[in-house]
């Protein structure tokens, strides 16, 4: 039987018991120094509060500190499930509890600044571990349209998972796979992680468009505004592209579930469009922050100031076309300079 150990408990790493429980999977959740209330909860009854659904029969939940012990001498593969900010914790958790190779499987979704680059994170993860460890760790990453609060209620789901090794990322999709779970394999590192971290950024320009029509004047026949919605999509989409591209990346990426897939569902609904929803009303960055979302965790948003210093870089080194990309130096001036977020309407599409 396989025996895979999750560390963190949030929303997306717990709903991926679902196919891991239906695949007769051990399955150990692990939760972050964040989760405490969410492993209590799940240790008494087997409910997971922020998901909103008992979990299946038989996972077992552990704290941040019996991380270890859940580990044990027998997990085939760990599932880390940590937001973004928590990935430096996760590599002391994994480093300090390893003692082989065992394949990490990311859900963690960000990238890396470097001085005028990006690095992945499943790369950054491994070369960090085999660093520490003195031995190769596996990592792979997925990626794609996967709204937790669906995946956990079994709804049809449709993923990437990625690998610089494509037997590996086959072999994996085997292993999740279920008559709703529908991952599909990928060598492209760099593109689809790019998608996975950026489709968040993104959907908080998408987002500005609903909270506009809250602010401008009631249309006499009731209009909303999703034209300005699927330009600013649209505009997404063809930037994604340009960093795909100015990374190393496939184009393929961004035209299939990990780019256009993902930012779809994301604008649907979440954190990273209500923040956009609040900066369409007029609000700067730090308002929303100091108000209706202060604490709310927005991974678009730490994604953005993150990385903010490295694609201005990017731009001056010639690695990137300022042409190509003005909705993303509009947001990195909206989340780092707390400027209002204007879209550059005049500017879209001419650098393509």
């Amino acid at each position: 039987m396989t025996t895979v150990t999750i560390l963190g408990a949030g929303v997306m790493g717990s709903a991926m018991v679902l196919p891991f429980s239906d695949r007769g999977m051990t399955v150990r959740l692990v939760g972050t120094h964040l989760d405490e209330a969410i492993v209590e909860s799940v240790k008494a009854k087997n409910f997971h509060p922020k998901l909103n659904v008992t979990l299946p029969k038989g996972v077992s939940a552990y704290h941040h500190h019996e991380f270890a012990a859940a580990l044990g001498t027998d997990t085939d593969f760990i599932l880390l499930g940590v937001a973004s900010a928590g990935v430096d914790w996760a590599i002391e958790k994994l480093a300090g509890a390893l003692k082989r190779p065992v394949p990490v499987v990311m859900i963690t979704k960000g990238m890396s600044p470097e001085a005028a680059t990006l690095g992945v994170f499943p790369d950054v993860v491994r070369a960090a571990l085999k660093s520490r460890l003195g031995f190769d760790v596996p990592v792979v990453a997925v990626g794609g349209p996967c709204i937790a609060g669906e995946l956990a209620v079994r709804r049809q789901t449709g993923t990437v998972i990625v690998s610089h090794d494509r037997n590996l990322a086959e072999d994996f999709c085997s292993k999740f796979e279920t008559e709703y779970y529908h991952p599909r394999p990928s060598t492209d590192m760099v593109g689809v992680e790019v998608c996975a971290a950026f489709k968040n950024f993104f959907a908080i320009a998408v987002g500005w468009a609903h909270g506009r029509m809250e602010v401008i004047p009631e249309a006499e026949n009731k209009a909303r505004n999703n034209n300005a919605a699927a330009i600013l999509f649209d505009q997404a989409v063809m930037e994604m592209l340009a960093l795909v591209k100015a990374l190393g990346g496939s184009p393929e990426s961004v035209w299939g579930m990990p780019g256009t897939g993902d930012l779809y569902v994301t604008c649907q609904a979440g954190r990273n469009s209500r923040l956009g929803n609040n900066l369409g009303r007029g609000l700067t960055y730090s308002q929303v922050k100091a108000g209706p979302m202060k604490d709310d965790t927005i991974e678009g948003a730490e994604l953005g100031r993150a990385v903010a210093k490295s694609l201005r870089a990017m731009v001056d080194a010639g690695r990137l076309s300022a042409k190509a990309v003005p909705l993303t130096l509009a947001l990195l001036d909206a989340l780092t300079g707390d400027k209002p977020l204007e879209p550059p309407w005049a500017a879209f599409a001419r650098g393509h």
